[in-house]
């Protein structure tokens, strides 16, 4: 098993409201050059959940962090103008990552939960992911 210490959250960068997958994703990683999506786990906007890359392999999801740490993405994370990055979060979603998280933390307890946007200069998530999994 991997030595995980962290989870970090992205979203898809994509507008609200529109469903994309885990293939999608895997598509766009794929034409950037990567082997495959670069998360472990993608959620989606009823709040179900697919799987990208398999645990027990290091992600590509944000550099000099990838060997430690499970990357977590959700569709969204930009208005429905494509541009404007904002918290599109569906309810479900919510839930879904909140009970994602808590599995996550049971399976790797030493883990501290992080947002993308705390080591890369983006806004993505648009909500403070450590704030909010802080208690679990």
């Amino acid at each position: 098993m991997r030595n995980i210490d962290k989870i970090i959250v992205h979203c898809s960068a994509t507008p609200e409201g529109k469903t994309y997958r885990a293939a999608d994703i895997d598509a766009w990683h794929r034409k950037r050059g990567f082997k495959m999506i670069g998360y472990h786990y993608v959620v989606l906007l009823d709040g179900s959940m697919e799987c990208g890359r398999p645990e027990s392999m290091v992600g590509a999801h944000c550099t000099g962090h990838n060997a430690r740490s499970i990357g977590v993405c959700y569709i969204g994370g930009l208005k429905a103008d494509g541009k404007t990055s904002a918290d599109t979060r569906t309810k479900a979603q919510k839930e879904a990552l909140r009970e994602l998280v808590r599995r996550l933390k049971r399976k790797y307890p030493r883990a501290t939960v992080h947002g993308h946007r705390e080591y890369a200069a983006k806004a993505f998530p648009c909500f403070n992911a450590a704030a909010e999994y802080a208690g679990i």
